[in-house]
């Protein structure tokens, strides 16, 4: 069997330099590296990973904590290419990934207890935050590599990556404005996310500097699921006085609400206006294509991955918050202008 001794007399170096490149250390040369991991390869020499986490007390491994159930997650193409920029970082530093999710928080809490303190895992992503959340609370306490993608009032320590939701949400209700609406809805997610309410603020405040008014049935509180834009507008567009522009919290409510107006004989952009989150592909091939905002999602993973593996290796992190910038793609679903005020 070909051992570390044995790649390091071929390479000229010491083992203490091949166990590095094994552990892609960041010190050691890429012009070293790529040499070892050469002969490594040549030789065919595997790493005993076993052995090397029982030694490094390291298990090169992160996990992933999903927000909502799998089967529902990933009707939601804005976590795929969120998880595509943390695994393309994870891969580079040579880190193996770990999905877990679970049905309630108290479960999510057990669920990553046990990677915690079992060390099955040397670091967590953490996809959204909750207002009060007992899962921050007890990884915080523990003081365990955290990244949260999102942000927390409560806990000004935890390292995070996020975006100005805010002023995102703003900017969009804005868009609106400009365009001429007077009378704009919100169809948002669950009031206990943090970036629900992060843009219900940003919605109300565009609304407030421009003298309009905020109608508390306007408001429809829901699930980030195409499900939810499609209920929306079976009660939105049944008020006797109803919305002629609408913010979106997701891109895939945005095709709910598509289907909605459709099936109740509405168009887009002519009966109601909308503007939605995200930006995921399929917002430019829906029909008509919706104008919405790029969050910079595959930065955000990247970004959060990139953080987390400073961490764990004891680099320095720059900035205990980033944020990664937003902006506006218009199309074709919000350029209309309504007439007048009913």
């Amino acid at each position: 069997m070909v051992t570390i001794k044995d790649i390091a007399k071929v390479a000229g170096v010491s083992p203490s330099t091949v166990s590095r490149v094994v552990s892609n250390h960041p010190r050691i040369s890429k012009e070293t590296s790529q040499k070892v991991k050469r002969i490594m390869e040549e030789m065919g020499y595997h790493p005993n990973v076993m052995a090397k986490s029982l030694v490094s007390k390291t298990t090169q491994t992160l996990a992933i904590v999903l927000p909502r159930p799998a089967e529902e997650l990933f009707q939601d193409f804005f976590f795929g290419e969120l998880l595509r920029g943390i695994l393309t970082q994870s891969t580079r530093a040579g880190y193996d990934m770990l999905l877990t999710a679970a049905t309630s928080p108290h479960d999510e809490t057990e669920t990553v207890s046990r990677l915690v303190f079992g060390r099955r895992v040397d670091g967590i992503i953490l996809l959204s935050s909750r207002v009060n959340d007992p899962l921050i609370d007890m990884l915080d306490k523990h003081k365990f590599p955290t990244v949260l993608i999102g942000r927390t009032d409560e806990h000004p320590n935890i390292l995070s990556v996020d975006n100005n939701n805010e002023q995102a949400a703003y900017d969009a209700t804005q868009h609106l404005i400009v365009q001429g609406h007077e009378r704009i809805g919100f169809v948002s997610g669950p009031p206990m996310l943090t970036v629900a309410r992060d843009r219900m603020q940003g919605y109300q405040r565009a609304l407030r500097e421009a003298d309009l008014p905020f109608r508390s049935e306007w408001v429809v509180e829901g699930e980030f699921l195409q499900q939810s834009g499609y209920r929306a507008m079976s009660f939105l567009m049944g008020l006797p006085e109803r919305p002629s522009g609408l913010v979106v919290i997701d891109d895939v409510v945005g095709f709910g609400v598509l289907r909605g107006l459709t099936e109740l004989g509405y168009k887009v952009p002519d009966d109601l206006s909308l503007v939605s989150f995200n930006n995921i592909a399929l917002s430019e091939l829906a029909q008509p294509p919706i104008s919405s905002i790029d969050i910079g999602t595959y930065q955000l993973g990247y970004t959060a991955s990139q953080m987390l593996i400073r961490l764990i290796q004891e680099e320095s992190v720059h900035q205990q918050r980033m944020i990664i910038p937003h902006r506006l793609i218009v199309r074709e679903s919000s350029i209309h202008t309504v007439a007048k005020r009913s």
